[in-house]
């Protein structure tokens, strides 16, 4: 889950700069072939460890993502292709610590948590609308729902279910967060993107089970690469 200040923060970058809009979030050149990296074999290895019965198991589908995946050109690019694939492992590694192996659409008790930040006079909360965390990287809050929803071209605002209910938006929310936020760090380490989507809550030893989780599927996956993880895994 993203935290307030973090949110705040991506909503006002995202005003501020016509560079985090849809299809805009950074160079295309260089990098990884998102595709070719992100197969089926890859994408069905994580869903395989979700539960039968799980909500999100033939929700979250491969080609859901590379549709989505075609709108940020910037993601997995701008560097080295060693580099881009370290950013798809990363991106996944978050993608299957909060859906648990692509189990979860939305967040759980979600509806019993405040998501509504009333003081947010940009994006006003829709009456009778909760913005509790759906979708691969559980996108949260009023503050994240707006932007995203502006960027890709939707009404988040009046319609946050929607991300719950369009695999392709779904995932090109995760990939508007993970554009506004984690991709200009990846070059830092795995750790600097924990501490992006998730900052105090989880780094600086707050919750070492958590962080070592996350590391653990980022290593896993850049195993399956054939890269090696980087530095500064952990934060």
């Amino acid at each position: 889950m993203t935290l307030t200040a973090l949110g705040l923060g991506l909503a006002l970058l995202a005003a501020a700069s016509p560079c985090l809009g849809l299809g805009s979030s950074g160079s295309g050149s260089g990098g990884a072939s998102v595709p070719s990296v992100v197969t089926e074999a890859f994408f069905d290895g994580i869903r395989s460890h979700a539960r039968d019965g799980c909500e999100g198991k033939n929700f979250y589908t491969r080609s859901a993502f590379v549709s989505a995946a075609g709108a940020f050109p910037g993601f997995a690019h701008g560097g080295t292709e060693a580099e881009g694939k370290r950013e798809i492992a990363a991106f996944f590694a978050h993608v299957t610590f909060e859906t648990g192996y692509f189990c979860y659409i939305n967040q759980i008790n979600g509806r019993g948590q405040v998501s509504c930040d009333s003081g947010v006079k940009q994006w006003p909360c829709a009456p009778g609308k909760q913005y509790y965390g759906r979708g691969p990287l559980q996108i949260s809050w009023n503050f994240n729902y707006g932007p995203a929803g502006q960027s890709i071209g939707f009404d988040a605002l009046g319609d946050p279910d929607r991300v719950a209910q369009d695999p392709v938006i779904s995932f090109e929310t995760a990939l508007w967060l993970w554009m506004s936020s984690a991709h200009q760090v990846v070059p830092q380490g795995f750790g600097a993107t924990i501490r992006a989507l998730h900052g105090a809550l989880e780094c600086n030893g707050n919750s070492p089970a958590t962080v070592n989780a996350r590391v653990g599927y980022y290593k896993e996956y850049c195993k399956q690469f054939g890269v090696s993880p980087g530095n500064n895994v952990t934060c």
